[in-house]
């Protein structure tokens, strides 16, 4: 039954992941969802700053602070190993629904572009980044990734092995794909205002620490493998990368 039961949480919490990431799309996007980040009733500036800035404050806390090795060693003396994972993405995707919640608009305009092609341009640059967000998480191992694999694994009563470093796709010309799909898809629009652009700002500014923060936890995972990939591949800039 346990076993059971942790097979439904971790099923659960993936399915809460997939409408928090499609939900994500349209909020960034201003497009389909009811609440996006441009929509509502705009109040004073500086309450709007402060109130963005804690919601974001308080998700990069979060999502650094869970994903580190000596957090999730004390973590998992309370939660059951093969339900750690699936436990993050749970928490991470109820800061995320509060986020689109509590989100105040900030509408003045910082660029538009009216440009047809321009615009065309900038929205398939949106679509890319996203479309590189959901690519690159299948590379690493997608359900590895958000829990799935872990919760499987311990419901058939078979161990879940040590992660194995390897270089595949996307990840041969730049170490981190699915945070620049992030970034494309951030940045990507034919109307920036200022709410959106403190958005990109500090999820930018989040993304360059937490990729401190997660090569570290990887160097010490694999060691001089890890060290000779960071030193051939550049970290979220694609360039050509020499044999």
């Amino acid at each position: 039954m346990g076993k059971v039961l942790a097979l439904a949480y971790g099923l659960a919490c993936y399915v809460f992941f997939l409408f928090t990431f499609l939900y994500a799309i349209g909020f960034v996007g201003n497009i389909v969802v009811p609440k996006s980040i441009d929509s509502g009733i705009e109040g004073p500036i500086a309450t709007a700053i402060i109130v963005n800035v804690i919601l974001l404050g308080i998700f990069a806390v979060q999502h650094s602070g869970m994903a580190r090795q000596g957090f999730k060693r004390w973590w998992t003396r309370f939660v059951p190993n093969p339900l750690e994972r699936s436990t993050f993405v749970l928490i991470t995707n109820l800061l995320l629904v509060l986020m689109y919640w509590q989100w105040r608009p900030m509408t003045g305009v910082v660029w538009e572009v009216d440009n047809a092609l321009g615009s065309a341009v900038l929205w398939a640059l949106f679509a890319l980044g996203w479309a590189l967000v959901l690519l690159s998480t299948f590379v690493i191992d997608h359900f590895d990734l958000f829990g799935l694999r872990q919760v499987m694994l311990y419901a058939r009563g078979r161990p879940d092995p040590s992660p194995e470093f390897k270089v595949t796709w996307f990840y041969k010309f730049v170490r981190h794909p699915l945070l620049l799909g992030f970034v494309i898809g951030f940045w990507a629009t034919p109307t920036m205002t200022t709410g959106h652009l403190l958005f990109a700002i500090v999820t930018t500014g989040y993304i360059l620490v937490a990729i401190r923060l997660e090569e570290r936890d990887l160097i010490t995972l694999f060691g001089d493998a890890y060290r000779e990939y960071r030193q051939r591949v550049p970290m979220i800039i694609p360039r050509p990368v020499s044999k």
